[in-house]
């Protein structure tokens, strides 16, 4: 038996909370001018707009509350790999809140086809600006973390989002005040909501797959099988499995089957550097097996 451990386990998107309070204080604020003026003016584009900020907040609140339950100590003693998925509950309530604001800008959109709305573009255009202001600082917050940390991941496309969004409501304002046509309006609302689609669908495929537990994105387990296989002394892989704990935490689990030669402490300390510094896997639980053990591999699964 053996192990390969590496307990310093450190959460990515901790490293970014601050990016993800400062995204929060800007959008929160941001939101409830936009809500007053959107009422106001009576935009859809601007209401869909501010409902999409609403959600945003929302998801930037989940991410900073997962970040603080990812990070805490397990008193409990169950939670042997911690809290870190916590991270990624908040992604996919991202995703959620993604498509509920979609399906209010659609119905929404739908109930004024054959009405005469009318619509400042005044506040639409100095709101939408303002809005687009916000969005890209916020933008350029989250972004270092987005690579990083699924969690920030959810929050960043949340606010690409809402950045198209502000834009979009820029550009109806503008159409509504060239053309007369409160129609423009409506238009953008929807093309705002069909943007927010496409972007729920590609976070929640990344949630799914983690929570799924597929090997990490970029991760081939053959190439990792035939890496482990490769080690001087090991004559067989079996029981490999690959999974991702949470963003940043690729995580395997690995028999391996040593000659009659073999010396277990080489062979585990090899193949732990294999999967460290060729595949990023610095939480690895391998088993070294003499070549006359039997049981392991005859599970199926």
């Amino acid at each position: 038996m053996g192990h390969g451990h590496d307990h310093g386990l450190s959460s990515a998107t901790g490293r970014h909370r601050w990016r993800l309070t400062v995204s929060f204080f800007l959008v929160g604020s941001y939101f409830l001018v936009e809500l007053a003026f959107a009422l106001i003016s009576g935009s859809l584009a601007l209401l869909s707009d501010a409902g999409h900020m609403a959600a945003d907040v929302v998801t930037l609140g989940a991410a900073l509350v997962a970040t603080r339950i990812a990070t805490r100590p397990d008193a409990t003693g169950r939670r042997t790999y911690g809290s870190y998925r916590a991270e990624v509950f908040a992604s996919a309530l991202a995703v959620l809140m993604m498509f509920v604001v979609s399906a209010y800008i659609v119905i929404a959109a739908i109930g004024r086809v054959g009405t005469e709305a009318e619509v400042e573009t005044g506040p639409m255009l100095v709101v939408g600006a303002i809005g687009l202001a916000v969005n890209v600082v916020a933008l350029l917050l989250l972004r270092a973390g987005a690579a990083e940390s699924l969690n920030v991941r959810g929050a960043y496309l949340e606010v690409v989002a809402d950045t198209a969004g502000s834009v979009g409501v820029i550009v109806a304002g503008a159409l509504v005040a060239a053309t007369g046509s409160p129609l423009w309006d409506t238009v953008i609302a929807l093309a705002i909501g069909a943007f927010v689609v496409v972007r729920a669908v590609m976070l929640g495929r990344q949630v799914l797959a983690v929570l799924g537990q597929h090997a990490p994105e970029g991760m081939s387990a053959e190439a990792v099988a035939d890496d482990l296989a490769a080690i001087d002394g090991v004559a067989d892989v079996h029981d490999l499995h690959l999974w991702t704990l949470t963003s940043g935490m690729p995580v395997a689990t690995a028999h391996l089957v040593a000659t009659e030669r073999a010396d277990p402490h080489a062979v585990l300390d090899d193949a732990r550097d294999i999967l460290r510094q060729r595949h990023g896997v610095a939480h690895a639980t391998l088993q070294v097996e003499p070549a006359n053990h039997r049981g392991c591999d005859e599970l199926d699964w």
